[in-house]
């Protein structure tokens, strides 16, 4: 197996992460009162928001901002990159208007469509993927299933993230978390083209974080979220569905794991119940923690530490050895750090002690 040890420097990667970080978090307060000016302000209207006061929600920009910049000063553009920068723009253009000025979920259903088949054209395409059957073949070719196949995920996963973000940081987080994973399997299989637009993912996420964790200051938006489901779908193709050679084509799946589920469970759920399953309620995973008693966040942090334990399980499947027993490690250190952290807060006010500070009024993003 390639590794980071017989390609050249990662200091593009290092250099990528820092300045698209320092860029989304310089960029973000400017963001915010650009938000204000345009109306894209979210107001408290029904009980799925938990924030008692108007909050502007187009901090999506500000990524957005940094990690293109980021990946035109560290990455050297090809087709494909080059196809999903572009539908990229397509898809930060749509949010913003969204965020100022609500679409239709129709318009906004096909205009994801368009951005999908800009990737598409550029050559963003699941071809094959191994074969997880011990027969059939060593891989399934897809022919002319291709592109419906890869417009159908990269539409799936762009929806997936902007319906968990729904408590301050969650989207945020989990993107974060997902992006690390694939930049340190690109690290690993020895793809530093990759490894560079994953490490200019998770420094414009970082840069974000300090103003969209609880108590939020700035929501991501429909701007923010269908960005980081959208690159995280198409990179994942460009990079992971790629190397199917190497790697099962579970990998990508386990990487997104919880913002699949939570939305193949959500869109389940109201089709059982004959509702329109692009219609939002209270009944993501993320609600059912706060309804359990959590506190906001209680629910992130549990949340982090699921995505946490997917991400290593994926990064443990390309690796062997050594590499997975630090893995293993790291994985219970997560686990019992995020154990203590949720045990530090009351479960509910009521149970609160005297002496403790009441914990912050919960706030909610805007959730599509």
């Amino acid at each position: 197996m390639n590794t980071i040890f017989d390609r050249t420097s990662v200091l593009p990667v290092i250099l990528a992460l820092g300045v698209s970080m320092l860029l989304s978090f310089l960029l973000t307060p400017l963001v915010k009162r650009l938000a204000y000016k345009i109306g894209a302000v979210d107001v408290p209207k029904d009980k799925r928001r938990m924030h008692n006061h108007p909050i502007p929600r187009l901090g999506g920009l500000a990524i957005f901002v940094g990690f293109v910049i980021a990946v035109l000063l560290f990455a050297s553009p090809d087709r494909q990159l080059r196809g999903i920068l572009l539908g990229a723009c397509l898809i930060v253009a749509v949010g913003v208007v969204d965020d100022s000025h609500p679409l239709g979920a129709g318009i906004k259903f096909i205009l994801q469509i368009v951005a999908a088949l800009v990737a598409v054209w550029h050559g963003v395409v699941i071809q094959a993927i191994a074969n997880p059957l011990p027969f059939g073949g060593p891989y399934w070719n897809f022919g002319v299933m291709a592109v419906p196949i890869t417009v159908v995920w990269i539409v799936a996963v762009t929806n997936s993230v902007n319906l968990i973000d729904g408590l301050d940081g969650l989207a945020d987080g989990v993107s974060t978390i997902a992006a690390l994973t694939m930049l340190i399997i690109a690290l690993l299989m020895g793809s530093m083209e990759m490894a560079v637009i994953c490490a200019a993912l998770v420094g414009s996420c970082i840069g974000f974080i300090p103003y969209n964790r609880n108590p939020a200051k700035i929501f991501m938006g429909d701007t923010g979220a269908t960005f980081l489901g959208y690159i995280l779908a198409t990179v994942s193709v460009a990079g992971l569905f790629k190397l199917y050679a190497i790697i099962s084509f579970i990998v990508p799946f386990i990487i997104l794991g919880f913002p699949i589920f939570d939305t193949a469970s959500a869109f389940t759920r109201r089709i059982l119940k004959g509702q329109n399953p692009m219609k939002a309620d209270r009944s993501h995973t993320h609600h059912k923690l706060i309804d359990m008693g959590m506190n906001q966040k209680q629910a992130v942090a549990t949340l982090y530490l699921v995505a946490g334990v997917l991400g290593l399980c994926a990064v443990m499947i390309v690796t062997s050895g050594y590499v997975k027993v630090l893995l293993s490690a790291a994985a219970l250190v997560g686990t019992a750090y995020t154990a203590a952290r949720i045990a530090r807060y009351p479960h509910d006010r009521k149970n609160a002690a005297p002496e403790e500070e009441p914990p912050e009024a919960p706030k909610e993003e805007e959730e599509r």
